[in-house]
């Protein structure tokens, strides 16, 4: 990764500011997009010179269209976008849900992953090995009682990346991560739900946020080449075990 440039969005917390430790460590220059300006400017602070805080929240297209035009003034191209961000709020069975929360949701884990692909476009097709990579779930493939937003807006994320993969394959790396259930912030307020089974599970039984964001680091390399328009699954332990997890 040295030297080029890479976009997280929500990398403010969990995944994606673990994502943006790695990526970092690796020799990206890491663009850090999130609507938490105090944390960024923390996380950029702790990794180095390599990072561009660009507060910015995912639902507004203007605002994604400002960041991603600061990423091209202050290093002229992209290579990576990492479609990251994501809410978990509401968990509420269909009928008790708050018709505007549950459109909140939609706008920041569907509408924002489309935000991210139409602005970082452009900048990718000057780079050698252009990749978008969006982190999907099991919710995608599979409803679960009282995440009828998440797993819905999971669903449309999963089919917009093959999507993309579809219309601009011939020259653009796409994939989908499905890290199954990660030790962050999220799983607190799963737990605190008590709603479905997903809410019962240990905090031992979650995996460290840091697999998911070597996982992407992976992602970049030719070696998951063979993946491009696929979605991998980090439930797969042969995919653990290439990637060194296991």
């Amino acid at each position: 990764m040295r030297d080029q440039v890479v976009a997280i969005t929500g990398a403010s917390r969990g995944i994606g500011a673990t994502a943006a430790r790695y990526f970092a460590d690796a020799g990206a220059r890491v663009a850090l997009i999130a609507r938490d300006a105090t944390a960024l400017a923390q996380l950029a602070q702790e990794i180095g010179p390599q990072i561009l805080a660009l507060p910015c929240d995912i639902t507004e297209w203007a605002a994604v269209e400002a960041a991603f035009a600061q990423i091209r003034a202050e290093w002229g191209r992209l290579d990576v976008l990492v479609n990251n961000a994501g809410v978990i709020d509401p968990i509420a069975r269909l009928w008790e849900a708050d018709p505007a929360a549950w459109a909140r949701l939609i706008d920041v884990n569907l509408t924002g992953v489309f935000h991210g692909m139409r602005a970082a476009l452009p900048l990718l097709r000057g780079a050698k090995r252009p990749s978008v990579l969006t982190l999907s779930s099991g919710a995608a493939h599979r409803p679960l009682d009282g995440w009828s937003a998440y797993c819905a807006s999971k669903a449309g994320a999963a089919m917009l990346t093959r999507a993309l993969h579809e219309e601009e394959g011939s020259w653009l790396r796409v994939m989908g991560l499905s890290p199954g259930t990660v030790a962050t912030d999220m799983q607190v307020k799963i737990r605190n739900s008590r709603i479905n089974p997903v809410s019962q599970l240990a905090w031992e039984d979650h995996i460290p946020a840091d697999w998911p964001a070597r996982a992407l680091v992976w992602m970049c390399d030719p070696a998951a080449d063979r993946f491009c328009g696929q979605e991998i699954s980090l439930r797969d332990p042969d995919i653990r075990q290439e990637i060194g997890l296991i």
